[in-house]
C-alpha cells in the first residue's frame, strides 16, 4: 500500500482548526472568506470523505457487526502499478485482506479523482461512491453486491 493512505476521520475531528496565516504587510490576521456554516467552508476532498462516511453508516445499518475491525482510507489516484486482475482499467477502489501476522486489519480504499472524474454530478458522485463501496464490502463478505445492499445499482 502506498504512503499516502489517508484514514477517515469524521468531520470536525481534524478539521476543526485550520492554522492562522502569517500577518503580511501589517494588515492583521487574515480569517476564512467564507463562514465555517456555509457549505464552501469544506474542501472538495473533505466532502467526498463525508459522503464516504455517511454511506458507510447506511451499509452499516444493514449488515451490522459484519464490518468490525474494518478500515476504510481514501486516496487521490491508485498506484501506477495495477493488480494483476485490473487489466487497462483504472480502478475506483480496493479490497485488501486482512493480514494476521502483520497485525492488518481488512481495509477498503477509494480512489477519489478516479471516482469523481467518472461523475457528472453530487448526485452521480453518490451514488457511484455507494456502488464501489458495496462492491468491495461484498468481495470482502464473500457475497454478491445485491445481498450487501438492495439500492445497489450495478
Amino acid at each position: 500500500m502506498s504512503a499516502s493512505f489517508r484514514p477517515l476521520v469524521p468531520h470536525g475531528s481534524a478539521y476543526a482548526n485550520p492554522p492562522r496565516r502569517r500577518d503580511r504587510h501589517g494588515r492583521g490576521v487574515r480569517g476564512p472568506l467564507i463562514p465555517p456554516a456555509l457549505p464552501g467552508w469544506r474542501t472538495r476532498s473533505e466532502r467526498f470523505d463525508e459522503s464516504v462516511l455517511t454511506i458507510l453508516e447506511h451499509v452499516e445499518r444493514h449488515l451490522g457487526d459484519a464490518l468490525d475491525g474494518l478500515e476504510i482510507g481514501v486516496e487521490e489516484v491508485p498506484p501506477s502499478n495495477p493488480a494483476p486482475w485490473e487489466s487497462g482499467a483504472v480502478p475506483l477502489g480496493r479490497y485488501f485482506a486482512a493480514d494476521p501476522a502483520a497485525g492488518l486489519p481488512h481495509r477498503i480504499v477509494v480512489y477519489r479523482r478516479p471516482v469523481v472524474a467518472r461523475a457528472e454530478d453530487e448526485l452521480e458522485l453518490t451514488a457511484l461512491v455507494h456502488d464501489v463501496l458495496v462492491e468491495q464490502i461484498a468481495q470482502m463478505l464473500g457475497r454478491s453486491p445485491e445481498d450487501i445492499d438492495p439500492d445497489f445499482r450495478g
